[in-house]
């Protein structure tokens, strides 16, 4: 696994893990990668300093009880956690099923999944209320 810094072309950074640099370039090519801002597609990596872990026997050094983790991390995994305890997963299908759900096909319910850019667009054109997640799904390993 292998973290990148990305930016925007709107001066966005955030971060995210990658399989390998092969994946992050096939996925850039496919225009999978977004801004988790603002959702623009040109995203490209930035200058980032290198993780380097202690020595296998080195003593982790010790957090002050005082010190919280992170209040972001710890808000987006509730978000996370709120998602998908009242929402149902429909994976690459979520485009045709929410333009199903806002046609009245299929029954109306709370739903997330993933889809392409282009199918994002064209639902919210066609004023299907959808709205990107700061995360990705988790996938099952079968």
């Amino acid at each position: 696994m292998i973290r990148y810094a990305l930016t925007c072309p709107n001066d966005h950074s955030f971060e995210s893990w990658f399989q390998s640099a092969d994946a992050f370039d096939r996925l850039t090519a496919s225009g999978r990668i977004s801004c988790t801002i603002c959702g623009a597609s040109e995203v490209t990596k930035s200058l980032m300093a290198p993780s380097v872990r202690p020595a296998r026997n080195a003593e982790p050094a010790p957090r002050p009880l005082s010190t919280p983790a992170n209040p972001a991390e710890e808000a987006l995994a509730a978000l996370r956690r709120k998602v998908e305890e009242n929402s149902e997963y429909v994976g690459m299908n979520f485009a045709t099923e929410a333009r199903a759900i806002h046609d009245g096909d299929a029954p109306d319910r709370a739903i997330y999944g993933e889809a392409r850019l282009d199918e994002a667009k064209k639902l919210i054109e066609d004023g299907v209320p959808v709205a990107p997640l700061p995360f990705m799904p988790g996938r099952k390993a079968n």
